[in-house]
């Protein structure tokens, strides 16, 4: 792809970004409070953990490093350490940076440019857990059981010093035995076994889970690809990596134990909801085109074991069939929460009481969380309310950016190829259109005909007929 290409991509993200109803760029304010803070400093009562083993985990790229672990041996299991980043220290409530924050909600990732949540000196410096620096974060510590299950929880500051900014593809392949340990690890054979300690723990972890119910799916979600340039050069599946799997499970234990945490204070709180299928009758039709019978009312465990059986018996429709559960499970949302109320629970992750608190760098309601642990802000049961519906919202409109800049992307790698043939699979039907995705270059696009009686999860073979970068639009016909 051009640089030319690549300008008009930069281009139609901002535009997508405004379209969308986000702030594109911090507002002079906030940009001035920003340049004003300086780093972090301990007011005393911070836990000196400085020592332990922490490590970060995330893409190579990633330069606002929210979250570190460790793990040590425990009477009666394991203990996990997840240090967050303390973000809302410098971010007061309704200042400039919290006005900018909350009005976008999300760092919006479109592969092409990244709109940070905050200003990049908050976001890439003072409140990234870099390699070597030592900084304040606020822990969430959880004795875990040898069989996965989460026991107790535990939130307090502390100070910490990341000892090592890994990736998830080198660590992937180094535990996989198919590379040496990367940077980082290469002459620490202690950082080595504590990150061998935190694979073994998110096996037992993930173990627990998929014993209560936990959909393990791989829906091989699409990210841009660029260059050494940094010029876009493909669409491409993101892989599900050994690595990353550790990262989930140990964030989904913290985020457990904190959710816990909260309610034994008696505080209310957020939390990350997945509700039981409403279109479960259109599961168990999908699923019975495979010749499974799934119960007629919603049972997580089995279609965890349907999932289970398509992805040892169909690998090469696995992505598809990943994509076609999503879609017909929905979408999740936020939701306020008071102490003793029911839970609504997590469908997928086969989790009852779960918040996001892990990326406060870039997910407003995980700053809002981040308040209500260190007490610096009481939020009422309707602002808690109000914010659940603005990040419900918000993350929604950033996923059709994504969406939108991708296929973009997809329409310039697609522009020769008009009249071609694709394999997919049917990822909407509804009032507003029939829409699939493509293998080949892994993009969504609307069927302008021959869309009848199709439904989500339905392989296709489809025509391409036209491209509009500028508009978004990709055009299929059956």
């Amino acid at each position: 792809m051009t640089d030319a290409d690549h300008a008009q991509l930069a281009s139609i993200s901002e535009r997508a970004m405004t379209e969308g109803g986000f702030i594109p760029h911090p507002p002079a304010q906030a940009l001035a409070d920003a340049q004003a803070s300086g780093p972090l400093q301990d007011a005393g009562g911070a836990r000196d953990l400085s020592a332990l083993p922490w490590t970060s985990i995330d893409n190579p790229e990633t330069r606002d490093l929210d979250q570190i672990e460790a793990v040590e041996a425990a009477d009666g299991g394991t203990r996990l350490y997840v240090g967050i980043a303390d973000v809302e220290h410098c971010v007061p409530f309704g200042r400039a940076n919290d006005l900018f924050a909350a009005h976008n909600a999300v760092t919006v990732y479109t592969g092409v440019r990244t709109f940070p949540m905050l200003p990049e000196r908050f976001s890439f410096d003072l409140t990234s857990l870099v390699a070597g620096g030592k900084r304040l974060a606020v822990v969430t510590e959880t004795l875990i059981a040898p069989d996965g299950r989460v026991l107790s929880g535990a939130v307090y500051a502390a100070v910490t010093v990341n000892k090592a900014k890994l990736d998830y593809p080198s660590v992937s392949a180094w535990l996989d035995g198919k590379a040496p340990p990367p940077p980082g690890l290469a002459g620490a054979p202690a950082l080595q076994e504590q990150v061998r300690l935190q694979d073994a723990l998110a096996r037992s972890l993930a173990a627990a889970r998929k014993r209560l119910g936990a959909l393990d799916i791989d829906t091989k979600e699409v990210q841009v690809v660029v260059d050494a340039r940094g010029t876009v050069a493909a669409l491409a599946p993101h892989p599900q990596t050994r690595a990353g799997d550790i990262i989930e499970e140990l964030m989904i234990a913290s985020n457990t134990a904190l959710a816990k945490e909260l309610d034994a204070r008696g505080q209310p709180s957020i939390r990350r909801v997945v509700k039981e299928p409403e279109r479960w009758a259109k599961i168990v039709a999908y699923a019975a085109g495979f010749s499974a019978a799934l119960p007629p009312e919603p049972s997580a465990p089995a279609l965890a074991a349907f999932a289970d059986t398509m992805r040892r018996e169909k690998p090469d429709r696995f992505a598809e069939i990943s994509l076609a559960l999503v879609k017909l499970i929905g979408r999740g949302e936020y939701e306020a929460h008071r102490p003793g109320e029911d839970e609504t629970g997590h469908f997928g992750l086969a989790a009852e009481a779960y918040t996001h608190s892990t990326a406060p760098n870039r997910r407003y309601v995980d700053l809002v969380t981040q308040r209500l642990v260190k007490k610096t802000r009481a939020y009422s049961p309707d602002e808690l309310a109000a914010v659940a519906s603005r990040c419900t919202e918000r993350e929604a409109a950033a996923k059709k950016v994504e969406r939108r800049v991708q296929k973009a992307v997809g329409a310039m790698l697609l522009k020769r190829r008009v009249g071609e043939t694709f394999s997919g699979v049917v990822t909407g039907a509804g009032p507003k259109g029939t829409y699939a995705r493509i293998f080949d270059v892994p993009v969504e696009g609307k069927i302008v005909s021959g869309d009848k009686g199709l439904t989500v999860g339905d392989p296709v073979r489809v025509t391409l007929r036209d491209v509009n970068a500028e508009k978004g639009f990709i055009d299929f016909s059956i």
